[in-house]
């Protein structure tokens, strides 16, 4: 099977060849630029090679076509033409991380240092603004700095949570397009990140890339007004949700069967233990508008839809399938009542597992090449088995994961399909 045939399969819950394998097509399956950095320079890449960082929020490296060759990734992304903070993926510059590694960023990747040594970074490049994130001295990734203005009860208006989300401009139509183009080639199975159908989710909410963003911006906040302000939070999602429409009509339009899935949504509802919204708050604030963009991608298109929940949601996995989502990431294995083996026994002809591949949290980043092996090959066995699964670790590969884990995990995925 080619790439996309293989993913194709797997997805519609067929028996492709060997699993398919993404990393790097969504800011939710990739690898930490150090990450992707020594695993280049493992696999005999030039050791001059700076890496790009295309996600300067995650600081998730480029998996280049070298790369996905070399490592058999069946999936490419199709993300949108600004970063988290604002800014377009474009004019690169080196750039040297804390620990000395010379890497690659966009041109407006500004910052500056605090006075405890760590960086900051600013939307759209703007130093002359507030900065919106910080990564601290020795540190991997930025932290959002929430720049909330006071809140007055009797003067918020949900338009001020609404200011990011607008119809799709001739600048991003024309990005799309280029995209696409250079895809189409490529005979990988393609992911659409799809910009604006993420409802409430928490990265967001600050709205790094805005130089002066209003309403509700506390994280805090945001989360006690999904309670004490529902008819607010509605209001908003509401609103997003015709924008958010309209914008899946054009690109559904535009794109057609270059696209295989659609990263819709990656609100978190889980934690270790269990869910940190009840099921009923589910259904009233976020379950109809799910259903609402669900419904429109498989009338208009044979995409598969993928949201993005971290921690213990298996209560919630039937709510999910019921609004029409056909992928689920990450699997957090670990988390409480996600055990792998139920979750295909009780959903994997329902849903496609993306991810639960190998557990980042523990295995990857401190276990033994062989755990890693192990764990990895009996993820495949389990989630692999009848199709319904692309294999990925759960959540992005971290900075510090030893290389010999990352080649004892590619080294296992190669082997499950001898």
């Amino acid at each position: 099977m080619h790439p996309r045939e293989r993913l194709i399969a797997a997805i519609n819950h067929q028996q492709p060849d060997r699993v398919p394998v993404d990393f790097g097509s969504t800011a939710v399956t990739g690898m930490h630029v150090l990450a992707v950095t020594r695993l280049r320079r493992a696999l005999g890449g030039d050791p001059q090679y700076r890496v790009k960082v295309i996600e300067p929020y995650q600081m998730l490296g480029e998996i280049d076509s070298e790369l996905l060759d070399k490592l058999g990734i069946d999936v490419v992304g199709l993300m949108g033409r600004k970063t988290l903070f604002g800014f377009e993926n474009r004019d690169w510059k080196p750039f040297t991380l804390f620990d000395g590694t010379e890497v690659l960023v966009p041109g407006d990747f500004q910052v500056r240092r605090d006075d405890r040594g760590g960086l900051l970074i600013y939307p759209e490049g703007d130093t002359s603004v507030p900065p919106s994130g910080r990564m601290p001295e020795g540190f991997y990734f930025f932290d959002t700095i929430v720049r909330q203005p006071p809140i007055v009860e009797e003067r918020l208006d949900p338009a001020d949570n609404l200011e990011e989300f607008s119809p799709l401009g001739d600048d991003d139509l024309a990005w799309y397009k280029r995209q696409s183009t250079a895809l189409a080639s490529a005979g990988r199975g393609v992911v659409l990140s799809m910009p604006g159908t993420a409802f409430g989710d928490i990265a967001l909410v600050p709205a790094p890339w805005m130089k002066h963003p209003k309403g509700i911006r506390d994280i805090a906040e945001w989360y006690m007004s999904t309670a004490l302000r529902k008819d607010y939070v509605l209001k908003i999602f509401e609103r997003q949700c015709e924008i958010a429409l309209k914008n899946l009509e054009t690109l559904i339009g535009l794109l057609g069967d270059l696209v295989q899935a659609v990263f819709l949504t990656g609100t978190d509802f889980g934690t270790q233990q269990g869910l940190f919204i009840s099921t009923k708050a589910y259904r009233q604030l976020f379950k109809p508008f799910h259903q609402q963009v669900n419904r429109l991608v498989h009338q208009k298109s044979s995409w598969k839809t993928f949201i993005h929940s971290c921690g213990a949601v298996s209560e919630l996995i039937p709510d999910f399938i019921e609004a029409g989502f056909d992928i689920l990431n990450p699997v957090q294995c670990s988390a409480a009542k996600m055990d792998a083996r139920t979750l295909k026994r009780e959903f994997g002809r329902q849903i496609v597992f993306w991810g639960g591949g190998a557990d980042t949290q523990h295995t990857m980043a401190f276990g033994t090449p062989d755990e890693v092996y192990r764990e990895v090959r009996q993820r495949i066995e389990i989630f692999g088995d009848g199709g319904g699964f692309v294999f990925n670790t759960v959540h992005n590969v971290q900075a510090t994961t030893p290389t010999e884990n990352l080649l004892a995990m590619f080294r296992a995925i190669r082997e499950s399909s001898r």
